[in-house]
């Protein structure tokens, strides 16, 4: 079906601001809903007491939160590690990684994006070998033939594109080189390491996912034995240190805008560190709205998470679309004014264009309280 032009209202009614986010009537909280994540028509809503103060919340829709790090299953393999979220276009896992994978893995459902919480180590694959430490968002374009071995224990959060790709967002008028420069993408390299470590003797099993269920390929030697390569497609490493978030002083900027990877059902952004806004009446913490399109994930990496209390780093939160969500009542304190010059924390943030379904995995590290966690407000 074609697309139509949005109904074309332009209305406004009692007390409210001219600017979004900014310069809202004075003991109000401000509400956005809008269509198509932050991108559609939106209305904002000035209301007298925050719009999370519920006393009570049932049913599917409540928010949920899930200790990640009690994970404390060490798999070998990451199609057998516990599965947090999923639906038909994405899976997302949490690995924890003792030691060097015993055999090589495959996607073949889809292209495969791995974020390093915690460990180092090498990836060895088809392009050769790419060093990995905390930090690091490890492209894997489907089909890739990898192994991961880390220094020491690993864990870390897989996000799979089920059937579809990984893109770069588009940036309009910031430029290609807004948020990070694509020289910032490495790719791997053909070293000694990695000769050596296609000369090691025996056999070598390949783990292939396909369809949910992974078939077992035995070679007699290395099947990582390529000895050279050209193209435009290959495994990519960018750290998220190398992330510059587009901040403004004087307005709110909805998440939309720290978007890292795009697939066709979903999107994968990154919070790093950014100033704070310092106008005086523009909101200086996330704003409550109602995302009815997208389901919302975050996985808190490493910092301190001002938008969210009792949050420790390895903690996924995730709010499903259909209501209204937004900060906790300790940073709503902070709505004008900061103590801090700018927010320190890094995060991982998936939007779902589809409905996610809670995993097994995800299961038993919930933490059951976390609904009741707006009441004070």
């Amino acid at each position: 079906m074609a697309k139509g032009q949005w109904i074309p209202v332009r209305g406004a009614q009692g007390q409210h601001s001219r600017q979004a986010h900014a310069d809202m009537p004075e003991g109000t909280y401000e509400r956005e809903v809008s269509k198509e994540g932050f991108f559609g028509p939106a209305a904002f809503f000035h209301h007298r007491r925050p719009p999370t103060g519920w006393t009570s919340f049932e049913g599917p829709l409540r928010p949920r939160a899930f200790d990640l790090a009690a994970l404390n299953q060490a798999d070998a393999s990451p199609w057998t590690a516990p599965k947090v979220l999923g639906n038909a276009a994405t899976e997302i896992r949490f690995w924890k990684l003792a030691a060097p994978m015993p055999a090589l893995a495959r996607d073949a459902d889809g292209d495969l994006l791995l974020f390093v919480h915690q460990g180092r180590g090498d990836l060895h694959c088809d392009y050769g070998r790419i060093a990995f430490e905390a930090g690091d968002y490890l492209y894997l374009p489907r089909g890739t033939m990898w192994r991961l071995a880390p220094e020491a224990a690993a864990a870390l959060l897989t996000i799979e594109a089920t059937n579809s790709h990984f893109t770069l967002p588009e940036r309009g008028v910031l430029g290609a080189h807004a948020v990070f420069d694509p020289a910032m993408l490495d790719t791997p390299v053909m070293d000694e390491a990695f000769r050596a470590h296609q000369d090691a003797p025996g056999e070598v099993r390949v783990e292939i996912k396909k369809r949910g269920a992974v078939s077992t390929v035995t070679y007699p030697y290395n099947p990582l034995d390529a000895v050279g390569w050209h193209g435009d497609l290959a495994p990519v490493r960018l750290n998220v240190r190398s992330i510059r978030p587009v901040a403004s002083h004087r307005y709110h900027l909805p998440p939309s805008v720290h978007t890292t990877f795009a697939s066709e059902r979903f999107v994968v952004c990154t919070f790093a560190p950014r100033p704070f806004e310092t106008d005086p009446g523009a909101l200086k913490v996330p704003f409550f709205h109602n995302n009815d399109d997208y389901d919302e994930v975050l996985f808190y990496h490493a910092g301190d998470f001002f938008s969210r209390d009792n949050i420790d780093a390895g903690m996924m939160t995730f709010h499903p679309s259909g209501f209204t969500h937004g900060p906790h009542p300790k940073a709503l304190k902070n709505m004008l004014v900061q103590p801090k010059p700018a927010t320190d924390e890094y995060a991982v943030m998936i939007d779902t264009r589809d409905p996610l379904d809670v995993g097994e995995g995800a299961k038993g590290v919930e933490n059951p309280a976390y609904v009741d966690s707006w009441k004070t407000a």
